[in-house]
């Protein structure tokens, strides 16, 4: 099992960060099981403000690289999903060049002390 954060901002307006919320209340369907087939178990997304943090879980064998893009490009409501969020975020300053949710550095995992 793999573990991951990612953190990205929302855009700096009450109206859309609502919408946002009220989306994520009320998610697709088809998003949702594609998640699953590109081997996504977990995802959980929480927001301070504009900063928003997920943690996923997902299978040994999930790779971001490959099984992000073919989310969407399997999956045309995923896509659809994905270009509507989009309009609601926008990337942190410190995401790398070609990364929209930024990956997050584990500093601790209390698992590995107990």
């Amino acid at each position: 099992m793999q573990h991951f954060g990612l953190t990205i901002e929302l855009k700096d307006d009450p109206e859309l960060i609502a919408q946002y919320k009220a989306y994520h209340a009320d998610p697709w369907p088809e998003p949702l099981q594609g998640l699953g087939e590109v081997g996504i178990t977990d995802m959980k997304i929480f927001l301070l403000g504009q900063r928003m943090f997920m943690y996923m879980t997902a299978t040994d064998e999930f790779d971001p690289a490959r099984d992000f893009p073919r989310y969407v490009e399997q999956n045309p409501k995923a896509k659809e999903w994905d270009e509507l969020m989009r309009t609601f975020q926008q990337q942190v300053p410190e995401a790398k060049e070609g990364e929209w949710w930024a990956n997050m550095e584990l500093v601790f995992d209390l698992q590995l002390h107990v």
